[in-house]
């Protein structure tokens, strides 16, 4: 399912970012054709990110049941993969309690079954909030540009070792720049829905996205760059050009 703009994701990214907000600021989404993915349920047809009433709706739409395709766990940590469905954002990540300009905020439902990486909250609801990562769980992540993880490919911002940034209140502990915030995602039929709440995340109502679904693979060594995107599977708007812009 290797994506074919994978080369050249953190260009365009980048330059999608720098040139956000010529987009309508009530548009209907991002409509996009299917059979762009090898596999159905991560085929987008269409993505959206809209504010209603006090919340902000990321939605995905795909030409299969959404959620029903998982990793097959590997048995550790090193090496796991991470399938995700992402809504990149021109959002400063300072608004969700990283660092100002830390990289590309993005939101991200996620699903993972060698790790678990959301300990306050027990998805699965046996009691342990230890193994719950095959289950469908929410993400911001920020993600920047980095050659160890291929030529033009992107990663989640790594943590240096002593470095002290600012996080989150709910950083899950790992040394990167992602937050656990406990938004649950549903899935049903051929949808992704995450409710945000919007209080907080004022630089939504300007902000433009883009759809993607990914594969992400944790280091063999478990060591920076830790969690690499190895693979793009598709693209709402084709070529990363970030033309959504969030509109009530």
């Amino acid at each position: 399912m290797a994506g074919p703009l994978r080369p050249a994701v953190a260009a365009a990214l980048l330059a999608a970012l720098s040139a956000a907000g010529a987009a309508d600021a009530h548009d209907a989404g991002i409509a996009a054709e299917a059979g762009n993915a090898a596999v159905a349920d991560f085929d987008i047809v269409h993505a959206r990110v809209g504010i209603e009433g006090d919340a902000v709706v990321f939605r995905m739409a795909v030409s299969g049941k959404a959620g029903e395709t998982k990793p097959t766990p590997v048995g550790a940590l090193a090496g796991s993969a991470v399938f995700a469905y992402v809504w990149p954002t021109s959002i400063d990540p300072y608004e969700v309690g990283f660092e100002e300009k830390a990289g590309i905020l993005a939101m991200t439902v996620t699903a993972h079954p060698d790790f678990d990486d959301t300990p306050l909250k027990d998805e699965n609801g046996d009691g342990d909030p230890g193994n719950d990562g095959d289950v469908w769980h929410s993400h911001w992540v920020v993600l920047g540009p980095d050659e160890a993880c291929g030529a033009g490919a992107l990663k989640v911002v790594d943590i240096p070792e002593g470095a002290k940034p600012r996080l989150p209140q709910t950083w899950p502990g790992l040394p990167l720049l992602i937050d656990s915030p406990g938004f649950e995602p549903a899935l049903a039929g051929e949808t992704v829905e995450l409710r945000v709440p919007a209080a907080g995340l004022a630089g939504a109502r300007d902000a433009s996205y883009d759809g993607v679904t990914a594969g992400l693979r944790v280091n063999a060594d478990v060591h920076a760059p830790l969690l690499c995107v190895a693979d793009v599977f598709d693209v709402a708007s084709g070529d990363l050009s970030l033309p959504g812009k969030v509109g009530d």
